[in-house]
């Protein structure tokens, strides 16, 4: 569910979907809090179900990002306060329709010592869209240890932003990766969103940090996490082939997406996401990532599969 541009010159979306010239209203980070404010419709039966609008896309497709932070925070409202997420494993069932809100279920599988496990369903139209199963923790001694952040990373301030490299081109798709999104996203190399990259290498690395602070809840900053972890993952697949988003006939959607959250950091600070993909095959690309603060912290790692067809390749 990757909300990849589209070429202004090309004849052809990228996903396989129109592009709809619709204005971005709103503030996109008050759009993006306005999507993970869930109401619990399922107080008067007693069920752990909740409801959430969806965000518009010039594809018109609910971004993946936004369904998962929705379901890890369904799943946060049945667990004890003193347990957070940990870790989620989700698959990507079906294209989400951003006209419709998604209703959220939440199954509570186990709850132990020291973890919890939850299973969220997101819905639209009685079909699945999203199906996560999410564990818990409360906080636990134990044996630490993390990799290194890579060194000799140029400082984000130094980097141009999505609204420096898109924000003059007029189109719908271009203003939205520069403008609409509630997280500011530099790449540390050229980014691909309009050429291909000039060394063909399977990895990059992109500062991010929420447009504007966010309310101190460490669910809520988690879940954003989830949200920013599915943009841009599946980039160094393009890299490594020599493609960029704007490919004629290009199409690329996630698959899946894991997650593990090893420390808590504020989302609306500088945090860089080191990402790598270690295979592409049978029209498919993994792709790796880990998520540091700026001052070296390793906060995440993330894992993703995702459909990637090129016309060229049979």
């Amino acid at each position: 569910m990757t909300d990849a541009p589209r070429d202004p010159v090309a004849a052809e979306p990228i996903v396989g979907h129109p592009v709809a010239a619709e204005p971005i209203v709103g503030h996109p980070v008050a759009d993006m809090l306005n999507a993970l404010t869930l109401t619990d419709t399922g107080a008067r039966t007693r069920e752990d179900i909740f409801t959430a609008p969806s965000l518009w896309t010039p594809q018109r497709r609910v971004f993946g990002g936004q369904v998962m932070a929705q379901s890890v925070l369904a799943a946060a409202r049945t667990v004890e306060p003193d347990r957070f997420i940990h870790s989620m494993h989700g698959y990507f069932l079906r294209p989400g329709d951003i006209d419709q809100p998604i209703t959220l279920s939440v199954d509570r599988i186990h709850d132990g010592r020291s973890f919890s496990t939850r299973r969220t369903q997101a819905y639209q139209d009685g079909a699945p869209i999203l199906s996560m199963i999410a564990s818990f923790q409360d906080v636990d001694p134990g044996l630490e240890h993390q990799a290194a952040m890579p060194l000799d990373v140029p400082n984000p301030e130094s980097l141009p932003s999505a609204a420096d490299i898109l924000g003059a081109i007029d189109h719908p798709a271009a203003q939205y990766w520069a403008t609409g999104r509630p997280f500011d996203m530099r790449h540390v190399d050229t980014p691909v969103y309009l050429q291909a990259s000039a060394d063909q290498v399977a990895h990059q690395a992109v500062w991010l940090k929420c447009l504007t602070p966010l309310p101190d809840d460490e669910n809520l900053h988690r879940a954003a996490l989830a949200y920013a972890s599915d943009y841009s993952l599946l980039e160094p697949i393009l890299r490594r082939h020599g493609l960029g988003w704007s490919t004629p006939g290009l199409k690329m959607a996630s698959l899946d997406h894991a997650m593990w959250w090893h420390r808590f950091a504020r989302v609306d600070e500088w945090l860089l996401y080191v990402q790598e993909s270690p295979n592409a095959i049978g029209g498919r690309g993994l792709a790796t990532g880990r998520i540091f603060t700026q001052d070296g912290m390793l906060v995440a790692s993330v894992a993703q599969e995702g459909m990637v067809r090129v016309p060229d390749v049979r």
